[in-house]
Parts: C-alpha cells; structure tokens; sequence
C-alpha cells in the first residue's frame, strides 16, 4: 500500500468510527452483527499497521521488488544472492568496491599496507564509528568476527547443518586448524588498527575483504541474538534492520548516526517479494514499487519507450547452468553428463529467452575474466552424438531423471521454467524422460546443498572480480556440500585451484586456471547455458542508483524525487 493510499484509507477508517459513533443508544448495541463489523475493523487497522510505520518513517520510502526472499541475513553462512543484496545495506566490510565496478575503495578501513612478503596486511580503521546498537566498532570487533567464520568451536560460530560459513573457507583456503588454511595470526595494534598476517601468498587477499560476506556485526549482538543472529543483523552500515515477514517483506532503515555525513538519503528501504516477473513489472508500473529485478528481457524495449521508466543493465558477471549431483546415479556417470551437455541446446536457450541480452556459455567462467579459456571446446549441440555416448555408456534405451528448480529470476536466469522446458524437450530427444520439480527459493537452496538432486537449475554471480570465486567456489572438492552443488571432486583440478589461489604472479595464476578449465570441461560436472547482461526496470523518480557486477549494490546515495 503506497502513501496515498495509507492517506485514504485512515481517512475511510475515521469516517466509518465517527458514523459507529453517532448511530449508537446510549452504547446499547442491538446489532447482531456489530461485533463481526468490530472485528474487520480492527483487522484491516491492524493490516495497515505496516504502512503506517512506512508514513512515519518520512518521506524518501523506497520499494525493491525482487524474485525470491532472502536466505540469511548473516551474510558469512550464506552464498545467497538475495540476502547480500539486503546485508548490504546493513553490514560493511573493511573494503568496498566501487561503484560500477571491483576497484577497492576504503570501507571502515580508511587506509592499509601491504608487506614486502606479502604476507603481512595492517589496517588503518576510521574512529568514532558506532553499531546499530550503540556499542563501538574497533580493531577487536574485526577480529571477533574473522576468528568466528574461520573457528567451528568458536562460541560464535553458530550453525544447525554441520559449519555454515562456507564462503569464508572458500576464499581463505579453509579453516583454523586446516592445512590449506592462509591466515595464521589476526594481531590487534591497538583499538583502530588490525594486523592480518598470512602463512603463504593469496593473490587476492585485498579483493576478499570487499566482499559483502565479510561485513562486520556487532559482537555485543552476537551475544545478544546468538544463532537467531541470520534474522536480526546489526551492523555499521547507512541502514538498520527493522523487520523480516518471510516471503513477504524487509525492512530497513536509515541510520541517523551513519559514519558518512549526509547518508543515507532514504528514510526507509523495503525489500519486497513478488516471485513473478510479469507481476512485478505491473506493480512497478502502477507506482507500488520503484526498483524491480529480473525483468524478463522481451520487456527490455518496451520500457526503453515507456515514459516515467528507465531500463538498467548489469555487466556480464555471471553464468546460468545446468548441474549434476556427480555422486548420484546415473549422472555420476562422465559418459552420461557428457551426452546431457551434447544434447542441451544452449545457443538456442540465449536466443528464445534473453532477447540480445546473452552469450552461450562454455566454461564456467565469465569471458575477460583472469584467465579465460577460449581454447576450450565445450559441447555444442549435436543430439545425434548423445544418443551414441549415452548408447555407449549402456543407456541405449534410455533413463530417467529428475531436474530440480526454483521460478525464481536470478540475473543469470530470468525465466527458470521456460529454460527447464527446454532442457526438457531436448533431453526428450534423446530418450531421456525428464521430470521437473520445482521449489521455492530458500528451501531449493537448502535442498540442493544436501545433495538431494539429481539435476538441477542454478547459476552464479561473481562477487570479487576474480576467477577463483567462480572455479573454486563451484568445483573444488573441499566445498562440496556448499557451495559446490555438483558435489565434483577431481584432485588434479584441486591442486590447479589450490596453486592458482596461493601464486602472486598473475600470468601463471591465469595458465593454471586455464588448465584447470581443460579438466573441467572433460568431466562435464555442469552444463553451461549462458553468460547475461541483466536487465532491470526503475522508476524515473528514483537518483543515483547503480546497478553493482556483483549484484548487492549500497543504497546509500540513492533517493527519491518529490
């Protein structure tokens, strides 16, 4: 319900009590059914609650409309697009990116060294920044938090499902206690500066700490919330959380003590869910919304042309694929997931669904990244060659299978159905009968995560600039059961990864990814689909919003024209 509405309605609940009022004898009520008017009454008062809360808030209320809801808002013990895109808001790091692009700029660090070595990162933190709850932001409180993410014993590393920060393992090379772990000592100098000295070289060590899974939460609310932490975060940054109605609505809003004078601009941000394309356009042209995700990309032109909107792309950061449970039957078969990628037609996937907005895909890694192997053959579409491979591999009469998905619009995949229609059709050909069940968006992730697929729909957004968020993040052994969906594990693709993670020369970090594309694309662990320029539509009220690579992008410039 937008302000003029909440306006006419208080207006209509006032009339209505007045005339209650004035029809009553001396408070007798012989109406049998006053107390039923009583009660809707006071439902639907209770039903605006929310938007009364919005009123008071002030006037610069701005509505994000997006696909699914967010997962966590613990931003370490999730990979979830849509929750970075609330903790954002909320959490800062040490570093940012800018703008428009992974180039660090200082976050609540206002400076920092690198040794020699490269072994030794000292940090320089901006004093007099508060939490939400009031208590200092300090060299201690960085330390509480990377000592949690990277200790399973840590009395704040709370999980339910075996260690939820995953992501930290993922860009640090595990955990306290792991071999491959790099940070061997986190050194407070004194309360605004830290000291993070390594065991061996990262080369993207700085690129790591702008990431928004690492943002900064208030130790007091650590030991306030506990593991209800993913539900309440309290962080430095320009907004403060108000409320979560799952599949429904958060709230957040401005923090009148934000460390950057002049920000937030916005009184109120409200992350909304409308899982439907089609239905968030129409609520973004009525004026109820006034930024929406996941515009399917045939409406990409109309917008262009219609007055009082604007069409925002991202870049090329991503990728949407198909993947396998490589532990599960029959797909832990190479032979059977190479006859699954010849008889995918990816080419035709971009073409029916992204209208200009994608190139197909052949390595799971986005082109002008670091790296990139354009020598790399992948499968293109030859259904005739599947059916040999898949005859070959003993299943000449065919199989069956079970592709899971969720309708969610990510960036990469703004029409998950369609694209599991076509999977379907084209496995169809090739005597694979494939059933498709479809979720909703936090439970898909949480049951994919354990391995209950056999196929699924997925993809992935980079979120550092770098290739190791992609290849490692997605394929090493070590993060099977997170972020590895794939459940692949190929050892000589690990010691590549691992080699690449550790080299500070970037032309041999770039060869050895390139090596390790070769054996990727051999054991054909997912089906790369295609590479997209997301699309999104805005209202022309809105200023100063940039669309991030990463797709989690600070609200804290952005505003709303009267």
């Amino acid at each position: 319900m937008n302000l003029k509405r909440l306006f006419l309605f208080t207006l209509l609940l006032a009339f209505l009590l007045v005339l209650t009022a004035c029809s009553g004898d001396g408070g007798a009520n012989t109406d049998t059914n006053a107390d039923d008017d009583e009660a809707d009454l006071t439902e639907e008062a209770e039903a605006s609650d929310e938007d009364a809360e919005a009123a008071t808030a002030g006037n610069q209320v701005l509505v994000f409309a997006r696909g699914g809801d967010s997962e966590s808002l613990d931003p370490g013990s999730t990979t979830d697009g849509e929750s970075s895109r609330v903790t954002k808001q909320v959490l800062e790091g040490l570093l940012e990116f800018d703008k428009d692009s992974f180039e660090l700029i200082p976050g609540l660090a206002h400076d920092w060294e690198v040794s020699e070595d490269g072994l030794t990162y000292t940090f320089h933190l901006d004093e007099g920044v508060t939490f939400h709850d009031g208590t200092d932001f300090n060299a201690e409180a960085v330390k509480v938090n990377f000592e949690r993410w990277s200790d399973p014993e840590h009395a704040y590393a709370f999980a339910e499902d075996g260690y939820v920060y995953s992501m930290y393992g993922t860009m640090f090379g595990g955990y306290k206690g792991d071999e491959g772990h790099v940070i061997e000592a986190i050194n407070v100098i004194d309360n605004y500066q830290i000291e993070f000295v390594l065991n061996q070289p990262l080369g993207f060590f700085l690129q790591n700490l702008g990431m928004s899974y690492f943002g900064i939460t208030s130790p007091a609310a650590l030991e306030e919330y506990g593991s209800e932490i993913n539900e309440n975060p309290v962080g430095t940054g320009p907004f403060k959380f108000v409320s979560w109605s799952k599949n429904d609505s958060i709230i957040v809003d401005r923090f009148e003590d934000y460390r950057k004078e002049g920000l937030p601009k916005l009184d109120r941000v409200i992350f909304e869910v409308i899982p439907d394309n089609a239905a968030r356009l129409i609520a973004l042209r009525a004026g109820e919304i006034d930024i929406m995700d996941g515009l399917n990309p045939d409406d990409a032109a109309g917008i262009e042309a219609e007055a009082g909107l604007a069409l925002l792309t991202r870049a090329e950061n991503n990728f949407g694929y198909v993947g396998f449970n490589a532990q599960k039957e029959p797909v832990d078969s190479k032979e059977v997931r190479q006859a699954i990628s010849y008889a995918i037609d990816n080419q035709a996937i971009a073409d029916a669904l992204y209208a200009g907005y994608a190139t197909s895909a052949k390595n799971p890694l986005p082109p002008g990244y670091l790296g990139y192997n354009d020598e790399v053959k992948g499968y293109a579409y030859d259904p005739e060659k599947a059916k040999e491979i898949l005859a070959e591999a003993g299943y000449e009469n065919g199989l069956e299978i079970e592709l899971m998905m969720s309708p969610t619009a990510r960036p990469y995949m703004p029409d998950p159905e369609t694209v599991a229609q076509i999977v379907q059709n084209n496995l169809a050909d090739i005597g694979i009968d494939v059933t498709i069940t479809s979720h909703e968006w936090a439970p898909y992730l949480e049951q994919t995560l354990k391995g209950e697929h056999q196929m699924f729909l997925l993809g992935w957004s980079g979120t550092n600039g770098d290739p190791d968020y992609f290849l490692s993040s997605l394929l090493h052994g070590s993060n099977v059961g997170s972020s590895n969906r794939t459940f692949y594990h190929n050892e000589e693709v690990d010691a590549l990864l691992d080699h690449a993670k550790r080299a500070v020369d970037q032309a041999e970090r770039a060869e050895l990814y390139m090596q390790a594309q070769e054996l990727i694309s051999e054991d054909a662990p997912m089906v790369t689909l295609v590479h997209s320029t997301p699309v999104m539509a805005i209202s022309e009220n809105v200023l100063n919003y940039v669309p991030h690579p990463s797709t989690s992008e600070s609200l804290e410039e952005v505003e709303l024209t009267e």
